[in-house]
């Protein structure tokens, strides 16, 4: 048991290394920006941590913050915009998949609703669920909500996200200029540590106006 750890803690110790050298290369800024870009629309890649890895390259000198907020922000973009736009160009085909029936109408009712009320909101708090951000970018196209204000909500989300993931990284780095792995993965903990306090909260939320609206009817 115990030689095992220790193989598993050297494989991850050795990758994490080989993340410490790529991430000191310029070219790990495209990396960043195509990671954001395609993980608003397939949420299968950890946008998130390839943004922490550039901001623990920056807090320990071989990045530039700014330059990593910036592809992380302009990749998140451009990847919510594909998926307001696959929304659109893919409605007919969702709401027969995804949406069909009456109960798939109700959900699509409901989405649309919501994104007219508060999308701004939906849209930043979103960005910080993983998939969560892409079933909101495509519901906004499929509901047709204004491009101008989704363009608007989803480009303040992404410099907010990206500036948020950056900066933990950015901190870890700095706190451990020595040891890249153990700024990593305080950064990453911290990260997770956030997301996890969002869904509590957003769970809460959404049972008391669930509790809200069944007392209100029965009344």
């Amino acid at each position: 048991m115990g030689a095992r750890f220790l193989v598993t803690a050297a494989v991850l110790g050795g990758l994490f290394d080989r993340l410490a050298d790529l991430s000191a290369s310029t070219w790990f800024l495209a990396a960043i920006l195509f990671v954001a870009m395609f993980d608003s629309v397939v949420p299968i890649v950890p946008s998130e941590t390839t943004v922490i890895i550039g901001g623990v390259a920056a807090g320990q000198g071989d990045q530039v913050l700014l330059l990593v907020i910036a592809a992380g922000a302009i990749g998140a973009f451009v990847g919510d915009n594909a998926a307001y736009q696959l929304g659109v160009s893919a409605e007919q085909f969702l709401r027969r998949t995804l949406f069909r029936g009456e109960k798939g109408e109700r959900r699509l009712a409901w989405a649309s609703n919501q994104l007219a009320v508060r999308g701004g909101l939906l849209l930043l708090t979103a960005r910080f669920i993983p998939g969560g951000r892409t079933a909101i970018t495509v519901a906004s196209g499929v509901t047709r909500q204004p491009r101008r204000r989704f363009a608007l909500w989803a480009g303040l989300a992404a410099v907010v996200w990206a500036s948020y993931a950056s900066l933990l990284g950015f901190i870890g780095g700095k706190a451990f200029q020595d040891n890249h792995t153990v700024a990593f993965l305080v950064a990453f903990g911290a990260a997770v540590g956030v997301t996890v306090i969002i869904e509590v909260v957003r769970h809460l939320l959404a049972r008391r106006r669930s509790e809200g609206s069944a007392s209100s009817t029965a009344s």
